[in-house]
């Protein structure tokens, strides 16, 4: 693929580009819009460097590729509802996103993607890591390809935002969505086939004993972490990356306490999963 507006490097050969020749804090025209867009669909991780963003225009590029959601368990600043802080100190008890997670998948419409600023960097450590769950889904043999199209998992935010909520001593109740998705969803742009569990939030396979389900999820959860698929971005102050979280997995290392890593994170609504046979 050819860019005429942005230089895009790839990262690795499966997942994850540089994208350089570009400022988010200014409106994209319509080719550079278009070109970042079919980058991600390209790369599946975009990391752009040096971008000073202020909250109002993190708001404004993660509109132009839809409407900002709102998380369902963590408030934003004042004034900006549809921002996700992102905070780790030495009093911190918890960060976001520690283990492989595709970000709210118990929504019934979980996000398209995700846009992640920070600010303040570890002096080591404090790294993202992003696995392709289109990798993922062409590594499995056929028969297993076939056999887990079939299948349905449920996905439920209450275990994991109540576990988060325990630690940091917030007894306020909430009600957090509960959804069932296809176990391999294609993707609605790309049409690739890509695996849709994740520990955080998929809690069983739909109609099978609970013994295979366990059995199903935690192959698929050994199989999705393999490294062969995944891509280590190393942040520097005001980097931004950008996922796809149709077909993208992602954990943040905790591995910096008691430094601080803070930044903000806009994310996307996206659409109903859904799983279309080749």
């Amino acid at each position: 693929m050819t860019y005429e507006t942005i230089a895009v490097a790839p990262v690795t050969p499966t997942i994850g580009a540089e994208v350089s020749g570009i400022d988010l804090s200014r409106p994209l025209g319509n080719q550079q819009f278009q070109e970042v867009h079919d980058a991600l669909m390209a790369h599946q991780v975009l990391f752009f460097r040096d971008q000073k963003l202020t909250l109002d225009q993190h708001k404004a590029f993660g509109r132009l590729f839809g409407e900002l959601a709102i998380h369902p368990n963590t408030k934003g600043p004042d004034g900006h509802p549809e921002i996700l802080p992102v905070y780790a100190d030495a009093n911190s008890k918890r960060i976001a996103g520690e283990r492989w997670h595709s970000d709210v998948s118990c929504d019934p419409e979980p996000p398209m993607g995700s846009i992640l600023n920070l600010k303040t960097i570890p002096p080591t450590g404090g790294d993202t890591l992003f696995c392709s769950m289109y990798a993922a889904y062409d590594a499995l043999s056929a028969p297993m390809r076939q056999f887990l199209s079939g299948l349905t998992a449920i996905h439920d935010g209450a275990p994991n935002y109540s576990r988060t909520n325990n630690l940091i001593g917030d007894a306020t109740p909430k009600t957090f969505p509960r959804a069932e998705h296809p176990v391999i969803r294609t993707h609605p742009v790309t049409g690739k086939q890509a695996i849709f569990v994740n520990p955080v939030f998929t809690v069983a396979i739909k109609d099978v004993p609970p013994a295979e389900s366990k059995a199903i999820l935690e192959f698929l959860y050994e199989h999705c972490a393999r490294p062969h698929w995944q891509v280590r971005f190393r942040w520097q102050p005001d980097s931004v990356a950008f996922w796809d979280n149709r077909c993208v997995q992602h954990i943040a290392m905790w591995d910096y306490f008691p430094q601080v890593r803070s930044g903000f994170r806009v994310t996307v609504k996206g659409d109903k999963p859904f799983h279309r046979a080749h």
